[in-house]
């Protein structure tokens, strides 16, 4: 949400370029729904920040997802539609992990949200294309290959430093003028 206010605020001046980073890059269908739900108490904090987004402590018994990679090719496949498209999905996944805990990894759930974007099923089929899910193995291995180890991570291009972590919106605002020469 703050990286999507910046570029908003700074229109024309910069763009914010997505890429994957799969915090669980393999499935792994034994991950317990109990351990999970006290893991999610930690999204606690940011649900309280300034501009943090809407968190919820995992309710209900769906889930947990079992990993990154489904909801990354789904955005990927968006996003070979369109830029809207793209923030279309990527804002509906992130609503429907976060605040709605529903198990975006499930195929069910991803072509529900694909259409709740009004995206056309055709273009979902292109999730399941192999040049899809390298493109988003590539960007994994690029941000293993920086140092990244965690989300969200942040660069400035061509700097390969990229600093690591939900900062407040105005860290941001910062980072970049200094990098525009507004600082």
């Amino acid at each position: 949400m703050r990286l999507r206010q910046l570029e908003a605020e700074l229109a024309g001046r910069i763009e914010i370029v997505w890429r994957s980073y799969l915090l669980r890059p393999e499935p792994d269908g034994a991950r317990d729904l109990e351990k999970f739900r006290a893991y999610t108490k930690g999204w606690e904090r940011p649900a309280v920040e300034p501009n943090g987004g809407t968190f919820r402590v995992w309710q209900g018994s769906e889930g947990p997802p079992s990993h990154s990679l489904p909801p990354h090719l789904v955005a990927r496949a968006a996003a070979e539609i369109g830029r809207a498209e793209f923030d279309s999905i990527h804002e509906r996944l992130f609503s429907a992990y976060f605040a709605e805990n529903r198990d975006i990894t499930r195929r069910e759930t991803l072509l529900a949200l694909w259409r709740e974007c009004g995206l056309p099923d055709e273009g979902f089929e292109r999730c399941d294309d192999p040049v899809i899910r390298e493109a988003v193995l590539a960007d994994h291995r690029e941000a293993i290959d920086l140092g990244i180890h965690g989300v969200p991570a942040v660069r400035i291009d061509p700097n390969p430093i990229a600093t690591v972590g939900a900062h407040p919106l105005e860290a941001y605002r910062r980072w970049f003028l200094k990098e525009l020469g507004s600082v």
